[in-house]
């Protein structure tokens, strides 16, 4: 019985794949490319961070898709918002000067993002306006080396989360650029002539691993087919010759038509949560903001989701397999909002009591219960662990799908008081169990959200 024992998060060292001593080759296709299996510390994780950190962070406003909006589809909102507050010839460039990350110290990040429970820690290095969180090589006067914070964010951040943290460290890179004018000429010619991929993607992509050394390579905006981009070409360097051959994990989205088919986790769409067991793993990359990835200053309190909201998502998540990224977007001055960081913490503490349940877990044979709802499961070695999202108003839980044997058990994460009592419901079947859940005041249990039961030789 578990007598409210605090984890250390996480239980073990994430653990890389046996894939070291694996001397395969891959061909640059996707049947050879998707043979590679994932690096066990993926699924181990359980939970990552997203940042989305750019010029954007600067109107803050709408969303991360301002230039777009602005220039692109001339969104109403937004051309009058730059109307009222800037002069007739400002330009979206001009706000890089505005992106001056002043209060950007990557150590309080990294002791933020440890503290949230938080396992991999993925930073936009380039959105889709084109700006290069690192000074890259193809991206003159367009980094955050020669304009806006004169530093090497991606870099300054990889160093504190590798020496303060075990955190894994990934990047977040666009494939293409809303107005790069070599992408513009490509896309008019339908994708036949690759100047942008030749002179800008691909090299960024090599940059960033063997300066870098992610451990993660993200890859959106995927507009163009997988043959454009060179994809598999560049993901069998990546897992044959690159400094990151080993361990690295990367998604599937890579081209049109790709996601959800090829790569290496799925992570099919922005908030993917499809709430039944995938046969495939999967990431539910959704962000604490409903409306936007980038951080806004016209943002509302009741835009935000509750920490209630993220515990509920993060069960459904990782009992169906998948792993949960969840985005903040800092500041233009290099600052994680409070609001955020309130959640990061909150979610942390639920951690500490119930990432027994969590880290290193698989999914169960039944994902949720059968009976009553809001119950998900997990399980590990030879217990299964059930999320209990809402507490019965009579403290009477019934649970459907567990089957008692002769040694069967039930705890509480992080409950120190007198053991749990229990009885299965039908002596005939063995399935389905009663639970008397302690009757205290809220402040006595062991976390205020998302309680997590231990069943422990149930089958």
């Amino acid at each position: 019985m578990n007598k409210g024992k605090l984890l250390e998060i996480p239980l073990t060292p994430l653990e890389n794949s046996p894939q070291s001593e694996n001397t395969k080759r891959y061909e640059p296709n996707w049947a050879s490319i998707d043979s590679r299996p994932l690096p066990q510390w993926f699924d181990q994780a359980k939970f990552g961070i997203f940042l989305h950190w750019g010029v954007f962070s600067v109107p803050s406003f709408g969303n991360e898709w301002f230039w777009w909006n602005w220039k692109g589809t001339k969104n109403q909102a937004v051309v009058d918002f730059m109307k009222n507050n800037y002069p007739p010839d400002f330009t979206y460039p001009d706000f890089a000067r505005q992106f001056t990350a002043e209060l950007f110290q990557p150590n309080n990040w990294a002791d933020l993002f440890k503290n949230a429970g938080a396992q991999y820690v993925v930073l936009t290095s380039k959105h889709h306006e084109g700006f290069t969180n690192w000074p890259s090589n193809v991206s003159w006067n367009w980094n955050s080396m020669d304009v806006g914070p004169h530093r090497d964010l991606v870099g300054e951040l990889a160093s504190s989360i590798r020496t303060r943290t075990k955190l894994k460290f990934g990047v977040y890179h666009s494939l293409f650029e809303w107005f790069n004018p070599q992408y513009v000429k490509d896309k008019a010619s339908n994708f036949k002539s690759k100047s942008f991929v030749n002179s800008k993607t691909m090299p960024e992509l090599y940059e960033l691993v063997n300066k870098y050394k992610p451990d993660i390579v993200w890859s959106d905006g995927d507009f163009g087919p997988d043959v454009y981009w060179n994809s598999t070409e560049f993901l069998a360097w990546l897992y044959n010759n690159s400094p990151v051959k080993d361990h690295v994990v990367t998604n599937d989205r890579w081209g049109t038509g790709i996601r959800c088919h090829h790569g290496g986790f799925y992570s099919c769409s922005d908030r993917y949560s499809p709430g039944v067991l995938q046969p495939h793993k999967w990431e539910n990359c959704m962000t604490i903001d409903r409306y936007s990835w980038g951080y806004r200053r016209n943002a509302n309190i009741q835009d935000f989701l509750t920490i209630e909201e993220i515990i509920a998502t993060f069960a459904s998540t990782i009992s169906c397999g998948g792993n949960m990224l969840m985005n903040v977007g800092p500041t233009k001055y290099g600052m994680i909002a409070p609001v955020f960081q309130d959640r990061l913490m909150e979610f942390g503490s639920w951690l500490k009591v119930n990432g027994e349940a969590v880290y290193f877990s698989t999914p169960w044979r039944a994902q949720n219960d059968s009976v009553t709802p809001k119950i998900w499961y997990t399980q590990k070695s030879l217990a299964v662990y059930a999320f209990v999202l809402a507490w019965p108003s009579d403290n009477m839980l019934e649970l459907g799908s567990p089957v008692v044997t002769s040694s069967s058990t039930v705890s509480m994460l992080g409950w120190n008081g007198p053991s749990i009592e229990w009885h299965q419901k039908s002596v005939q079947t063995n399935k389905g169990i009663i639970i008397a859940l302690p009757n205290v005041p809220a402040v006595k249990l062991p976390c205020k959200w998302a309680w997590v039961l231990k069943l422990e030789n149930f089958t």
